[in-house]
């Protein structure tokens, strides 16, 4: 296990075999907490238990269940004859309940109760009987709610670990996918899996992944975007090098290609590594429909992706500079609707732009009820009155608008960020130089692409470099029986940049 440093001084490394010391030892650790429940119990005239724990973070009613109560209650722990417990027939009691362990040293005993761990300390005894009873409340398996797929499984990963990890297991029932547990944050103590399957992976991947979470320091984690900007290559590049999902089929289809996932403790979201550009246009439904409609409809994806990035910077660069490209009639129209407008182009691309990203973050931050009504309503009454007040013309709420639909066809949504950023930065070098600002500004974004990598993998590959007996879920799908062969995996030996 990978362990973070302990910000915690403790005043020795194991607990006594007094038991009055050892409760003051606690609460003097845990003291102005609340939450945390010293509860003795009497279980002969001279021997007394302690139990701690954290109200809330454990199944309460199992302690109240007449299983755990019996034996306390009816002293089952102490021999005929005898006024003491007998320690060994004490723990088999406690096995009954839960799985249990033996520990001596204060600072794992503390943690323990952190972890929502009933924690038994016996009169007498220099060891503490630990046992795992969480029962906190929790979030159960519903559909995905940003991954939304016509056909195919409704379950999502949810907040606590255990729950995730069930699902993949349940997906892949071999003792070949291996779960290894991490601890980062020094005071939250954020547990963290990293899962891949032993013979699908590469070991050097396994291990780059390792060595990259063991060299983090960080106080807390909270989610999987803290993880994310530790691990990847370039913390620079506008393009993620790590994917996220909320799906449990999305995980084991990539366990199964090689990847390695990692699951954090809190979060819906695993994150999956190592990823390629081509990954963003790859959705769910693509496996699971006929590979003719998900062939066309990645293309699809692919044509849309290149309006979204392109279209107004095209616009302004062939309206501004290259009119005899377009049709007269055509440009014609186009002159017409923007007489009167007091803005170049450029600006009045720039500014829509603006408008639309402004409303579109505001869509997401307003409550769900308000909120669509809210970006439809405003996109549509700013619109028509930019257009009528003559700031804007009409063709340039056709692009922009057209642009933020294209760019919603984007499966994967932190795919789709790089390209709403470096979309202003065309438009500028578009309004500058024309279109062949757009070529050089291409041309860099590619040139930075190529130079790219995620865990060792080439950003492009297998496109650039050109690898043919591995392209066979890139631009196509190709059928299920056709797809599997010994050389389909694009995950090649990981190497740290």
């Amino acid at each position: 296990m990978i362990a973070s440093r302990n910000p915690v001084s403790y005043p020795r490394e194991s607990i006594s075999s007094d038991l009055a010391e050892n409760e003051a030892l606690l609460r003097q650790l845990f003291e102005h907490c609340f939450d945390i429940i010293f509860q003795r119990v009497n279980l002969s005239d001279t021997c007394t238990i302690l139990m701690v724990y954290v109200d809330g973070m454990i199944d309460k009613n199992e302690i109240k269940s007449p299983l755990f109560q019996s034996w306390l209650l009816e002293k089952s722990g102490t021999p005929a004859g005898k006024d003491t417990v007998d320690f060994p027939i004490l723990q088999e009691h406690f096995a009954v309940v839960r799985p249990i362990r033996n520990e001596s040293r204060l600072q794992v005993i503390v943690e323990s109760v952190l972890r929502a761990c009933l924690v038994v300390i016996v009169e007498g005894e220099s060891e503490a009987i630990i046992l795992d009873m969480s029962g906190s409340e929790h979030r159960g398996v519903e559909e995905p709610a940003n991954e939304v797929a016509i056909r195919g499984p409704r379950e999502s990963f949810t907040e606590t670990l255990l729950t995730n990890t069930s699902l993949l297991r349940r997906r892949i029932q071999s003792p070949q996918l291996k779960f290894v547990s991490v601890t980062l944050g020094t005071y939250s103590k954020t547990k963290l899996i990293i899962a891949y399957i032993e013979g699908k992976a590469r070991h050097d991947l396994v291990e780059l992944v390792k060595q990259r979470m063991s060299d983090i320091q960080m106080d807390i984690v909270l989610e999987s975007g803290y993880i994310e900007e530790f691990i990847e290559d370039t913390s620079f590049s506008p393009f993620p090098q790590v994917m996220n999902t909320e799906r449990p089929d999305i995980v084991a289809a990539s366990l199964m290609e090689g990847r390695v996932a990692i699951l954090t403790d809190g979060t819906p979201l695993a994150l999956i590594v190592p990823i390629t550009f081509w990954t963003a246009f790859q959705a769910v439904e693509d496996y699971y429909e006929r590979f003719i409609y998900a062939t066309l409809v990645r293309w699809t994806r692919f044509i849309l992706f290149t309006i979204s990035l392109y279209l107004p910077s095209m616009y302004v660069a062939i309206t501004t500079f290259h009119p005899q490209l377009l049709p007269t009639n055509f440009l014609l129209s186009i002159t017409s609707a923007r007489e009167g407008v007091p803005f170049p182009g450029v600006i009045e691309a720039l500014l829509m732009e603006f408008l639309f990203e402004g409303l579109r973050e505001a869509g997401v931050r307003l409550p769900k009820a308000v909120g669509s009504a809210v970006s439809i309503v405003g996109a549509l009454v700013i619109g028509e009155a930019a257009v009528q007040a003559g700031i804007v013309s009409a063709p340039m709420v056709i692009i922009v608008s057209l642009t933020g639909i294209a760019s919603f066809a984007i499966p994967r949504y932190n795919m789709s960020i790089p390209f709403r950023i470096l979309r202003f930065p065309l438009l500028l070098i578009s309004g500058a130089l024309g279109l062949y600002g757009i070529a050089m500004g291409t041309l860099i974004i590619l040139v930075h692409m190529a130079k790219l990598e995620s865990f060792g993998v080439p950003y492009l590959s297998p496109i650039a470099p050109f690898q043919p007996d591995q392209i066979k879920d890139v631009l196509i799908r190709v059928p299920w029986w056709k797809k599997f062969s010994p050389k389909t995996s694009i995950i090649k030996k990981a190497t740290r940049r």
